[in-house]
């Protein structure tokens, strides 16, 4: 029988893996890696592992759009920038 899971971890690695477009099997497979590394195995430490990585990832999408805002600002005097294809 599978073990119960808890319902916080779950959302937790359903948000991460939304927002890196992975399955939520992969998800957890990374945050359970990633507190393994640090030596933790409780389910505290991988709320909390899965925690970080969100904030990781929120802060580096961040970082991206704004440099797709810059590219984007600084391409439009290029004659061949096309706003349509």
């Amino acid at each position: 029988m599978a073990a119960i899971q808890d319902a916080e971890y779950v959302k937790l690695c359903a948000r991460l893996a939304s927002a890196m477009s992975i399955s939520l099997a992969s998800a957890r497979r990374e945050v359970d890696q990633a507190a393994a590394k640090e030596g933790n195995r409780d389910i505290a430490s991988r709320r909390a592992k899965a925690e970080e990585l969100l904030a990781a990832l929120d802060n580096d999408s961040n970082n991206k759009s704004e440099t797709l805002d810059a590219l984007l600002s600084t391409s439009e005097g290029n004659v061949n920038f096309m706003l349509e294809d």
